[in-house]
This record gives C-alpha cells, sequence and structure tokens, in this order.
C-alpha cells in the first residue's frame, strides 16, 4: 500500500484494514449516481466503483488527487474543499453519498447534506462514534439533539457497527462507527428547513430547561406557552412534535 505522511489540518485518518473497507461497501445502497466525500487513498473507492454507474470523488488533498487520478483515469475527481461544492449541481438526478467523514468537519457535512436532502437518496459514513451515536440517538437520551432530530427527519438512519481506531492510519483517539440513512418520505413538512433549524437550535440551546424558557426570545404569547408541551425539555421532545412546534410557531409569526 502507497503511503501518505497525513496532513493534521485535514483532520486525515486513513482505513488501512480492507475487510472493513468491504464491509462499510456491502452496507452501501448507492448503485447510480454516487458522491465519495473524502476518498484518501481510495480504499473504499475500489469497492464503490465496480457497483455504480456514475461516481464523483471530492478529495481537498492533492497528494491524494494526484495518486487517485493515477488509478481512475475515467472517474471525474474534484480537487476541492466539500464545504465548499454546490451538491445540488453535481448530477442529473439524485444520488448517494458514501464516506469516511474527516472528524473536524463530520457536523458541517451533515447540515450541507440536509440543505440537498431532496436529492440524496441514501448514504453511508463512517465517523467519530460520538457523532454517530447522537445522529441515530431517541428521545429521552442525554445524546438526542439537534443533529438527532434534523437528520431524521429526514432520513431513516441505522447504526451498523463500531470500527476500532487501530483500523486507520494515524490511529485517531476515539473510536469511530459506521451509520446509514434512507431518505424517508417526509418533504413538505409546512416550514423551510431554515426556520425548522433555527427552532430546533433554539429549543436545545439550554438542555436543562423547559421550551418555554428555552424559546422566551422568540416572545411568543402566553396562551400558547402555557401549552404543556412547554414545560417539557428539548430532548423529550420526538421529530413529529418538533414539526407541530415549528409549524405552529410560524403561523403564529406571520
Amino acid at each position: 500500500m502507497i503511503k501518505f505522511k497525513n496532513k493534521k489540518k485535514l483532520g486525515q485518518h486513513f482505513l488501512i484494514n480492507e475487510t472493513i473497507a468491504k464491509s462499510i461497501s456491502n452496507t452501501f445502497d448507492g448503485r447510480d449516481n454516487v458522491l465519495e466525500i473524502g476518498p484518501g487513498m481510495g480504499i473504499l473507492t475500489k469497492y464503490v466503483t465496480n457497483n455504480t454507474s456514475k461516481l464523483i470523488l471530492i478529495e481537498i488533498d492533492p497528494d491524494c488527487v494526484k495518486h487517485l487520478n493515477n488509478i481512475y483515469s475515467d472517474i471525474k475527481i474534484i480537487n476541492d474543499d466539500i464545504l465548499k461544492i454546490n451538491l445540488n449541481n453535481l448530477f442529473d438526478s439524485n444520488f448517494s453519498i458514501i464516506s469516511n467523514l474527516p472528524y473536524n468537519i463530520s457536523s458541517q457535512v451533515f447540515f450541507k447534506i440536509l440543505e440537498s436532502r431532496n436529492l440524496i437518496d441514501n448514504f453511508t459514513f463512517m465517523l467519530q462514534k460520538e457523532v454517530g451515536v447522537r445522529i441515530c440517538s431517541k428521545p429521552c437520551k442525554k445524546t438526542y439533539g439537534i443533529l438527532s432530530v434534523l437528520i431524521q427527519i429526514y432520513f431513516d438512519v441505522q447504526y451498523v457497527f463500531d470500527v476500532d481506531s487501530v483500523e486507520f492510519n494515524p490511529p485517531p483517539r476515539v473510536m469511530s462507527c459506521v451509520i446509514k440513512g434512507n431518505r424517508n418520505k417526509r418533504s413538505d413538512i409546512g416550514v423551510s428547513f431554515s426556520f425548522l433549524k433555527n427552532i430546533v437550535k433554539n429549543s436545545f440551546q439550554n438542555r436543562r430547561k423547559t421550551l418555554r424558557n428555552s424559546l422566551k426570545n422568540l416572545n411568543l404569547p402566553n396562551d400558547f406557552t402555557s401549552k404543556k408541551i412547554f414545560s417539557r425539555r428539548a430532548e423529550q421532545l420526538d421529530l413529529d412534535e418538533f414539526i407541530w412546534l415549528s409549524k405552529k410557531i410560524k403561523f403564529l409569526k406571520q
């Protein structure tokens, strides 16, 4: 295997276990249009390319891009920062995403995915275990939070398996995991994504406080905040309750 010196500023931890790479590929549901984020040296790419009709790679490291171009001359490889790419312009139709996500941008990538949610059929990600647990968490758990709600409103998520730090070079200081998500049937929930995100973020800004206190800055009418739901904390609300809450607040703000 060709060795690269990892670039700390890019949060690089190269997966070196071929068995795990194949297992990740086997859990991936993408078959037609596929985007791989941060392919690195291509340990996942070689398994993905055999099962897809169109594959695009986005890699920020020019050294990795040079290596990938030498192997995959027929695959489109974009040397850029995924956070600066408009995902809506990559394919002519819906697509799937697979990635060994850099730990330092994983949350940002998920928010970017949510912006293009109606074009993304499914995803399979290896990422920091702590983040994966939060994304897949259910109400009334300490790990249930902003990402849990926003991702699960639009995607049915599944925690697949753990990946030990020894499977990477260099080994990260934390455990990793693999999660997957499939776009569910929710499309128009009655509010924009930006409005929903604002309500969810405000609700969780003080986890120990009730919604009545967390959403005080929205200046909602007393007859509305006197409802029982406002006596609960954000972590106690399920997805449908967050949607209901957002729609009601939008109506009151019109």
